[in-house]
């Protein structure tokens, strides 16, 4: 049975989901193949999840606006490789585009566009910025490279991407100083034992604003099992070191990945949104603390947060984790601070 929706006209800017259509992927394994990785469990009856998933989902809440974050979806299939993720601009543009003729009401969808760039060019990725900035119609805001790695392959499964050390390469760094005198954000994503990284990141680009995804991805799968509550004061401290770069914002959410692996995740039957609230609370809250309601935001990282619940039973866990808090500080946590960091125009 679906839960009553809590706080049901409290405005809610989403800034943090993704679009895709995977239909082609390969099918689940059959008898004798080697199971798929959870978070592939997680997300198979989401293939595809484009606009009208988009709008059912958040029909129950009262979202107003959202920002799409980069997942490699409609990229050119051809031209130069570093210029193809513009495909993916393009085609958000397309649809935030639909929202914005008022055929579904108030609703704006992808109000923001955050996609990719590779940073790794160096100072050749201007150019790529710059054809972004075009194909955004308006609403371009930044990048987001990920740079999420452990050395037990178990965790990331098939998000097994790239390389230790990423933000502290120096030719990153080359192409990462573009970004601020654009106007551009950086979401940055990775896992809580490279925390470290983000903090020399901010430390080194002072004026930069970066967004912090998914509470920095605190990690209970692989050789992480069970390991939850022993790496939690370690990724308090970190979290607290961040929060003293004033231009780094964190997003409250991700936390119904299979990576963390917490007690919910493809639970049966579903937890409801109080246990979501227990399990992730203690992480929203210490960001909170440290960062203050200004600069943070709740997201859904939506169809990959599936794995633990449905949409509108994650907004209401968010909901009671945030029931102690002013009617100011909930404007800030639910579409405040999404809206200013993003400039988006609601």
């Amino acid at each position: 049975m679906a839960e009553a929706i809590l706080d049901p006209d409290l405005p809610i800017v989403d800034p943090h989901h993704h679009l895709w259509d995977r239909r082609a992927y390969a099918p689940p394994p059959g008898p004798g193949d080697p199971p798929e990785h959870p978070f592939i469990t997680a997300i198979a009856d989401a293939r595809r999840y484009l606009l009208d998933e988009l709008i059912a989902d958040t029909g129950a809440h009262k979202v107003v606006a959202t920002v799409f974050v980069e997942c490699g979806a409609f990229y050119k299939a051809d031209g130069p490789v570093e210029m193809r993720p513009i495909g993916e601009t393009e085609f958000v543009n397309g649809v935030a585009a639909m929202t914005a003729s008022g055929t579904y009401g108030d609703f704006r969808a992808c109000a923001g566009i955050v996609s990719k760039a590779d940073l790794l060019l160096g100072d050749g990725v201007k150019p790529v910025l710059e054809a972004h900035v075009r194909a955004g119609g308006g609403r371009f805001r930044g990048i987001r490279n990920s740079a999420s790695f452990d050395a037990d392959k178990a965790v990331l499964g098939p998000l097994n991407r790239v390389e230790a050390g990423l933000y502290r390469e120096a030719k990153f760094r080359e192409g990462f100083r573009h970004l601020a005198p654009m106007g551009l954000t950086f979401d940055a994503w990775l896992l809580e034992p490279q925390l470290p990284d983000v903090i020399d990141l901010a430390r080194a680009f002072p004026d930069q604003t970066i967004v912090l995804d998914h509470v920095g991805t605190p990690l209970g799968r692989g050789s992480y099992e069970g390991k939850l509550p022993e790496r939690f004061p370690i990724w308090r401290d970190n979290i607290r070191e961040l929060a003293k770069s004033p231009k780094v914002v964190v997003k409250l959410g991700g936390l119904a990945m299979a990576f963390c692996n917490f007690p919910s995740f493809l639970s049966e039957p579903r937890a409801p949104s109080t246990q979501l609230a227990a399990e992730w609370g203690p992480y929203i809250e210490t960001c909170i603390e440290a960062f203050g309601p200004e600069r943070c935001m709740f997201e859904s990282n939506f169809p990959v947060d599936m794995g633990a619940c449905d949409y509108a039973t994650l907004w209401n866990a968010f909901k009671h984790v945030a029931k102690g808090y002013s009617a100011d500080e909930k404007t800030a946590l639910f579409s405040g601070t999404a809206t200013r960091t993003y400039r988006l125009d609601i």
